[in-house]
């Protein structure tokens, strides 16, 4: 059975630092692109970070030069680090997987929650 599974939400206060954790089974994730997503005004999800299979990283504006995503290849996860967190971050963040450049399998989120 295909199963993303987000860990490592919570609350923090602004400039703090949370890392999320996406753990597959079923499918080893090295063969698919990886994207974090969270909801945006106008849209259901904004995508804000990926990982191709190739290794190659995209960021959302928002994030970028605050947030990392990287492969864990050896525990088959892939991390977000987000640094300096903001306000606006506070979000439910999701994983998702990609194949044939549909994002295709997804998890239930996890809360990150940023305030003073």
């Amino acid at each position: 059975q295909v199963q993303l599974v987000e860990s490592g939400g919570g609350l923090v206060q602004p400039g703090g630092t949370l890392r999320l954790s996406c753990a597959a089974s079923g499918f080893a994730m090295d063969f698919y692109a990886i994207g974090w997503f969270r909801p945006a005004p106008g849209k259901e999800r904004e995508l804000i970070a990926s990982i191709s299979t190739r290794g190659v990283t995209t960021y959302a504006d928002s994030v970028k030069g605050r947030f990392t995503i990287a492969r864990d290849k050896a525990d088959n996860t892939v991390s977000l680090e987000m640094n300096n967190l903001r306000s606006e971050d506070t979000a439910v963040y999701y994983c998702a997987a990609a194949i044939l450049g549909s994002y295709a399998y997804w998890g239930e989120g996890t809360q990150v929650t940023v305030t003073s």
